[in-house]
């Protein structure tokens, strides 16, 4: 059987091939808040119903949305080995969605996988949605 002789060339290859495939696995991009959103909620609209839209919202996709007092929720999203932690704060006129914490996203207090941005990006779709629907 013949060995492969090892040359410099080879390995510059092998470690090319692998800082490629580093880079491709983690995909950090600078981390999403909704900043202040009308919410384009009727002008009868209450800041219970508002409270309902939201959490009916963030419970369609898998949120478990927590009201920690009027006018903040606290949005947990589990997918796998992944948790994302925002905090939502709104009234009955617009809302906005700020990052608290994870676990397995690699943030780094700036950067954090880029599908983190569109589970905020879907979330406050949702949340749009929902209130103008009341």
């Amino acid at each position: 059987m013949a060995m492969m002789e090892v040359t410099m060339g080879n390995w510059i290859r092998v470690l090319s091939v692998a800082g490629l495939l580093s880079l491709a696995a983690c995909r950090m991009a600078p981390v999403y808040n909704q900043q202040t959103t009308p919410s384009e909620a009727p002008p009868d609209a209450t800041l219970e119903h508002v409270t309902k839209a939201i959490k009916q919202a963030g419970l369609n996709l898998g949120w478990r949305m927590t009201e920690e007092e009027p006018g903040r929720i606290i949005g947990t999203l589990n997918l796998r080995r992944h948790q994302a932690v925002v905090e939502i704060l709104f009234d009955t006129e617009s809302y906005s969605i700020t990052y608290l914490d994870s676990t397995n996203l690699k943030y780094d207090g700036a950067e954090i996988h880029q599908n983190y941005n569109s589970w905020i990006q879907n979330l406050s779709n949702a949340i749009y949605a929902q209130i103008s629907s009341i």
